[in-house]
């Protein structure tokens, strides 16, 4: 009789491993070349082969020979024939998934990264540009120095750290409280235990020393050139910011009564609260030769045309405060509100009681979530969020929970159908859902959904909030000539407008409601762009010296999270929620950077961004 042995510790070991390589996996760096990478990946899925088949035992094998020969410089154009005629025979002839996906994976390859196939074969090498970069410096769209700022948090010079910043972003104090971080999906710390908090040390160099309180840079000799720019947002401000240093005349016309645009409008003062953003303003204005216009509209106070004749550039950084309405009958009901709308309202003093009301929030976005969590500390009865699919929830993982813990209920695989009203009053009384059920991933790998057998239901609800996009104010400067596609300013990746001398725009009024940060680097591009074409190559200086990198010993740290205030006291209030990071917390977050700008990638330059 076989005797009989328990694998369950030799399961739980395996997991362990599996966790650690998933970790490998998501920390590859910008940059590396995919051939390598997908090279990697097919080993996978040789190593999950049972070997019960010959296409997926010994084709796969057969199919890493060819690959390996291709990154190497050894192969021809019949190798590349070959090793895709491979791929279709597994994908056709194995026996389980493990061949076919891994077939299909190199199949793919084929198809995504064709130029890399043919420069590895005709000149042994990558294409062009393709070299690892640090990380954190490539996945920040302004290109921040963030090793460099670490390693000044590290040596407790807080004035250094923040200069750093500004070096690329002159909001480093609203970045550190509501920037999604997207420096921090590939830190290579990720290798060791868990990719650094960098988020976290920002907000603590800016708590520790104020940015009204840092000395800008010197601005360059004054050109005597002036640039209009259109909208006081993070686009504008930047924009603003980097002319005026180079010694260009720079004059912001801001329709509301305050700097900021979304920044103070569309954030709740529970994620950054005004103060703190007003210490940016602060120091951008500072920094040299900036004159404001507010409450001033183009198009309504001033013509386009005007900006064009009087200004030697012009900069649209319009953003995107306007909240979309669904295209369905009672769309524009009362209490029926875009979210966009809604915080709007808030930010301006004029909040709605919501008090023993049932709130119905429609979208999954980030923006949704402010709306949804603004709703609680309007002390709505419920609020429940709706969304049609799994990954229509694109909010940072951290504000659901958070949403979650201030009671926030969430379902998805909804479709929305129409809105009922009270005949009489016209206000919203309910919300007609579809069930749906989960059907196949498109081109881009997201999930499809379909109708379910459910019937439809009926949900009550006293206000409609649709978090469901924002769009830009682009009328008037489309009367006006300005090219304009499906209400997006149409711009290249310089920010200069199609057919238009001497008009640049960039941020939302270009890409589509986006992130704080990628409205920073296009007023960062847009301002080196203008500057180009009014004739000079200035460069900032005032980046002071970042100290020496150390070799790091690698010892397996944990992740110093950003706390916040309990649920049940941040509920009822505005106040801002975030705990500050302790000193010895700081320190020991910032001692685990790896100094990826000195050791471990390829080269600097490329990181940088410059």
């Amino acid at each position: 009789m076989k005797k009989l042995t328990k694998r369950g510790n030799m399961n739980e070991r395996i997991d362990v491993a599996l966790r650690k390589f998933r970790s490998r996996m998501t920390s590859y760096p910008p940059g590396m070349c995919p051939l390598a990478l997908y090279r990697s990946l097919l080993h996978i899925s040789m190593n999950q082969s049972c070997g019960k088949c010959v296409p997926c035992r010994d084709g796969l094998a057969e199919v890493d020979y060819y690959l390996k020969s291709i990154l190497n410089g050894d192969a021809t154009k019949e190798t590349l024939k070959l090793m895709e005629e491979k791929c279709r025979m597994i994908a056709r002839t194995a026996d389980c998934a493990v061949g076919v996906v891994g077939a299909n994976l190199i199949l793919d390859s084929l198809s995504e990264f064709a130029d890399e196939y043919e420069s590895h074969i005709e000149h042994g090498r990558c294409a062009e540009n393709v070299v690892q970069t640090v990380p954190c410096i490539t996945l920040c769209p302004a290109h921040v120095d963030v090793p460099g700022y670490i390693a000044m948090i590290k040596e407790e010079n807080y004035e250094g750290a923040v200069k750093v910043i500004r070096d690329r972003n002159p909001f480093p104090t609203a970045c550190a409280m509501i920037c999604e971080h997207p420096c921090e999906r590939k830190c290579r710390r990720a290798l060791v235990d868990a990719p650094l908090n960098i988020r976290g040390l920002k907000k603590y160099a800016v708590d520790q020393s104020h940015a009204d309180t840092v000395e800008t840079p010197k601005a360059n000799v004054k050109t005597g050139k002036k640039v209009a720019i259109v909208g006081g947002g993070p686009a504008g401000m930047t924009a603003a910011y980097f002319l005026t240093l180079m010694g260009h005349e720079a004059e912001i016309f801001e329709e509301h009564e305050k700097l900021g645009g979304m920044l103070r409008y569309g954030i709740p003062e529970y994620r950054l609260p005004k103060e703190r953003l007003d210490e940016d303003i602060k120091a951008i204005l500072s920094a040299g030769d900036i004159k404001v216009n507010y409450r001033t509209k183009v198009g309504r106070d001033i013509t386009f045309k005007e900006l064009k004749e009087k200004y030697d550039a012009v900069f649209l950084g319009l953003g995107a405060q306007l909240g979309n309405r669904m295209p369905m009958d009672n769309a524009d009901a009362k209490n029926v509100i875009p979210a966009a709308d809604f915080l709007q309202l808030v930010a301006n003093g004029k909040a709605p009681d919501l008090t023993g009301k049932k709130v119905v929030l429609i979208g999954g976005g980030n923006v949704a979530m402010d709306a949804a969590r603004t709703a609680v500390r309007l002390n709505a009865e419920t609020i429940h969020v709706f969304t049609r699919k799994r990954d229509d929830y694109t909010a940072l993982p951290e504000e659901i929970r958070s949403a979650t813990q201030e009671g926030v209920k969430f379902r998805t695989l909804l479709s929305f159908l129409h809105i009922e009203t009270d005949k009489e009053t016209n206000e919203v009384v309910s919300v007609w859902l579809q069930p749906e059920i989960v059907a196949e991933y498109d081109e881009y790998g997201m999930m499809t959904t379909e109708h379910s057998s459910n019937y439809p239901y009926r949900f009550k609800c006293d206000y409609l909030i649709l978090g469901v996009g924002q769009r830009s104010d682009v009328e008037d400067f489309e009367k006006e000539g300005v090219p304009v596609n499906r209400g997006r300013i149409i711009a290249d990746e310089t920010c200069m407008v199609s057919e238009m001398d001497g008009v640049f725009s960039g941020g939302d009024c270009v890409t589509g409601p986006s992130t704080a940060i990628n409205a920073i680097a296009a007023g960062q591009v847009a301002a080196a762009n203008i500057d180009e074409y009014l004739g000079y190559h200035h460069k900032i200086q005032g980046k002071p010296l970042i100290p020496p990198a150390y070799p790091n010993p690698c010892i397996p740290t944990g992740r110093a999270e950003i706390e916040e205030k309990d649920p049940a006291e941040r509920m009822n209030n505005f106040d801002f929620v975030e705990m500050s990071m302790t000193c010895e917390e700081a320190a020991r977050e910032s001692g685990r950077c790896l100094r990826c700008d000195h050791y471990g990638c390829g080269t600097m330059e490329g990181g940088r961004g410059e």
